[in-house]
């Protein structure tokens, strides 16, 4: 799951009207593991407790916080939660231990349109059908070569690479490559993986979805608690405190009183 959350995010970069508004914050392109570390605290919080109690509703409360910072058009918010909600179930079929049921399909997709609501989302499509109609349309519109949607592409591939020894960073885009879509491909830039390659990266992830539905590699379960954070060594940050540092900065000085009188 968490992987195919992880190339849902990159998949919006596709976007240039997504990867713009990145492109102007600065946030990837200098501080582009602390980004992915908040979006994965945020999200844990309100996957793991819910989105009406404590923590999950502060988590909440507090990506509408960053978000209001800035302009984002209603599609561009609708775009990203369809990823949220398609990619895992694709993942699941591909490379999952099993497939979602017809239940937890409907389920998956409630949720989430839960979570857009939450967020003030409008015009929240009411059956995935309709959903995927839309994001058809927004891709075709949107999904177009641009400078900025290849500058958030190749800065989230170095935080990827960061995570690996260094003989095998330089695998990270070409492997990344076999496991995005055609259209993010185009709208970035990257090139065809090869063929050889393609089918080496499935084949491994076929043959871990068998061994994974006799043997778990990670503890049960992978709770927030027990995860560890880049950004964060000394442990995961309270709720409010998640976001870009220039806000918290803005934030307490707006909030200290004026004695320049």
């Amino acid at each position: 799951m968490t992987r195919a959350l992880e190339v849902a995010l990159f998949h919006t970069y596709g976007s240039r009207s997504v990867s713009r508004l990145l492109d102007r914050t600065g946030q990837f392109t200098g501080h582009g593991q602390k980004r992915y570390d908040d979006t994965n605290l945020l999200i844990s919080h309100f996957m793991e407790a819910g989105w009406d109690g404590d923590p999950g509703a502060r988590a909440i409360e507090r990506m509408n916080w960053i978000h209001g910072h800035y302009r984002i058009p209603n599609e561009d918010f609708l775009f990203v939660l369809w990823t949220f909600i398609d990619f895992p179930i694709r993942w699941m079929d591909d490379f999952g231990w099993r497939a979602f049921t017809a239940h937890e399909r409907d389920a998956w997709f409630h949720y989430w349109i839960g979570i857009g609501s939450r967020m003030g989302m409008k015009d929240l499509p009411t059956t995935r059908e309709a959903f995927d109609a839309f994001v058809a349309r927004y891709e075709a519109r949107e999904f177009v070569f641009d400078e900025t949607s290849r500058r958030t592409a190749d800065a989230t591939v170095a935080v990827m690479a960061g995570w690996l020894p260094s003989p095998l960073r330089s695998l990270v885009r070409p492997v990344a490559s076999c496991l995005v879509r055609p259209q993010f491909r185009r709208a970035v830039g990257y090139p065809e993986p090869s063929p050889l390659l393609d089918g080496l990266v499935r084949a491994l992830l076929r043959v871990r979805r068998h061994v994974k539905r006799h043997v778990s590699f990670e503890r049960y379960p992978n709770l927030l608690a027990n995860r560890r954070h880049r950004s964060y060594p000394g442990g995961a940050p309270s709720i409010e405190s998640i976001g870009p540092e220039t806000m918290e900065r803005s934030k307490r000085s707006a909030s200290k009183p004026d004695t320049s009188r």
